[in-house]
């Protein structure tokens, strides 16, 4: 499936910038299941200074922003031809190792919420496939999807005791758990076409497990599946804050508002 992307960040500011950096991981790359036929960026307001490959493996652009502008628009387009692999994008690649991914941060600790919903599959000595989707399922009973409850520092246990929240928080309380059961796990954002829409209110999130025999697997707990051919994988990290699209700082001035326009359609070949 080929699909063509169009993302729009618009960072309008409450004052003249005086200096500000902005790292941004909004360029995917070729793996498994994914070509990058065409990807490019554009700026208003901003430049690129360096770009890099991070510890991730995720392609990074560092930018800086003008002088004395109150208005920083970033905008991507490109297109991506897709496969369906159920999820499995194999073994790991990266300048982290394994085990690093079995660690917990602070948005993914369990805490005693997590910790009750985990004492179920305590007992389960597989640790495959199966078992990780059963997990997924369990998390999206507890949590249900409510848009506007939580934010991008929201912790996995915050949102487990508060029984709701986004893809961001189910991705983050999967990964907890399963590390906490002894699987490496990473946070994945990226793309996902809606096959009821074009327009999009945000982009995607889901988490991927290193299975024995398999090496990652996906899985997107908000939808119950793993992902197929409409999906676009953009970063990976330990949590959000490593995958994040757009992370930075600035000097002089605060986010007033920030507006995100994205489309994600299928294009005939």
């Amino acid at each position: 499936m080929r699909l063509k992307i169009r993302h729009e960040t618009t960072y309008d500011f409450d004052a003249p910038v005086h200096y500000g950096l902005q790292r941004l991981r909004l360029t995917p790359k070729t793996t498994q299941g994914q070509e990058i036929i065409d990807w490019e960026m554009s700026l208003v307001g901003a430049k690129i200074e360096l770009e890099y490959e991070d510890q991730n493996h995720n392609h990074i652009t560092l930018v800086s922003v003008d002088e004395g502008v109150e208005e920083v628009i970033v905008s991507c387009e490109g297109e991506v031809d897709t496969a369906d692999y159920a999820g499995v994008i194999g073994r790991h690649a990266g300048h982290l190792p394994l085990w690093a991914f079995s660690s917990q941060t602070r948005q993914t600790r369990p805490g005693k919420a997590m910790k009750d919903l985990l004492a179920q599959f305590k007992t389960t000595e597989a640790r495959d496939v199966a078992m990780l989707h059963d997990l997924s399922s369990a998390i999206r009973e507890a949590v249900g999807y409510t848009k506007g409850t939580t934010y991008a520092t929201t912790s996995a246990e915050e949102a487990m005791e508060a029984g709701h929240g986004v893809c961001q928080d189910h991705a983050h309380i999967f990964a907890g758990l399963a590390r906490a059961l002894d699987v490496p796990t990473r946070y994945v954002s990226g793309y996902l076409m809606m096959n009821d829409r074009v327009d999009q209110e945000a982009s995607h999130a889901w988490a991927e497990a290193h299975v024995d025999g398999l090496g990652w697997v996906g899985f997107d707990i908000s939808n119950g599946i793993s992902p197929d051919e409409r999906y676009v994988r953009v970063a990976t990290g330990r949590d959000y804050r490593e995958a994040a699209p757009i992370t930075g700082r600035t000097q002089g001035a605060k986010d007033r508002s920030l507006e995100v326009k994205l489309s994600v359609e299928q294009q005939q070949q």
